[in-house]
């Protein structure tokens, strides 16, 4: 971000809000973070919604909607559909009848919930899976910027599925590329995009397992297909983004909630920070 590093709301202001809902996003822009970040996910009838999980248990009410035991080895038994808890077994009619607010005031995730009023917290009560369609057109209705994360769990129903309909998707809701990052930890995806849409930008996601040290030797660092690089920040240090930085990459770090480590890897050069305190750095 010219003059400073762009802050970039994860999963929305998930500290004070149900993740990945429009609420959070919404308070993402009020907060004033410069972009927000959200995952798109396939459901069973190829729709794509904003949702982290594989499964709906943690993020809604799926367990009493549907009748089963979370804590049940037998929720992984459920027709040849799929499992009864898996995002991908369920159409997004379905879907979009589940609580996916409710649980934020019971789990309390950040120690936050004393500091939110009630009536806030009453209102995330009821609220809804969003499609990537919903949180395109409010990104552009905010004149705002999104950055959207191609989930990829396993269910392509045809090689891809899934980045052909985040194109549609985006064509769809009239929003602007400038105001558009797409990233993934599938590089084959944004390969695809940069084929049939290269006016939107693209990041390779690098670190999805934090005890799996990065090769720093590896061509995605050294060579120049992916400019921009979004890091884990556990498997990276100042020096490590001093170098990169000097070979021409940009680079964001996930997920960055401690204000010890902003100023570390802000000094470092880093050009942007996932966090899920945007109200601490703004």
């Amino acid at each position: 971000m010219p003059g400073g590093v762009e802050i970039i709301a994860h999963r929305g202001a998930r500290s004070l809000a149900p993740e990945n809902t429009l609420t959070a996003a919404r308070l993402a822009h009020k907060i004033g973070a410069h972009r927000w970040e959200t995952d798109a996910a396939l459901t069973r009838d190829g729709e794509l919604v904003l949702f982290h999980d594989e499964t709906l248990t943690r993020c809604t009410n799926a367990a009493q909607v549907l009748g089963y035991d979370p804590q049940s080895p037998e929720k992984t038994l459920w027709s040849e559909r799929g499992t009864i808890d898996r995002l991908d077994s369920h159409t997004f009619v379905d879907l979009e009848l589940l609580d996916a607010g409710s649980w934020f005031e019971r789990d309390d995730p950040y120690a936050t919930v004393f500091d939110i009023d009630p009536q806030t917290l009453a209102g995330f009560k009821g609220e809804c899976i969003p499609s990537l369609y919903d949180g395109l057109a409010l990104t552009k209705d905010l004149d705002w910027s999104i950055n959207v994360e191609l989930k990829d769990h396993g269910n392509e129903p045809e090689f891809n599925f899934h980045p052909a309909r985040v194109l549609a998707e985006l064509s769809r809701s009239g929003i602007s590329p400038d105001q558009v990052a797409l990233s993934s930890f599938n590089y084959d995806w944004l390969r695809f995009i940069r084929q049939h849409a290269p006016e939107y930008e693209l990041q390779a996601l690098v670190g999805d397992r934090d005890d799996e040290a990065l090769n720093f030797n590896d061509p995605l660092f050294t060579n120049a297909e992916f400019e921009v690089l979004n890091i884990n920040a556990l498997l990276v240090t100042p020096s490590d983004i001093r170098r990169l930085k000097g070979a021409g990459k940009r680079i964001n770090l996930f997920t960055v909630n401690e204000p010890c480590d902003y100023m570390r890897f802000v000094n470092a050069g880093v050009d942007g920070l996932f966090t899920d305190f945007p109200q601490r750095f703004i």
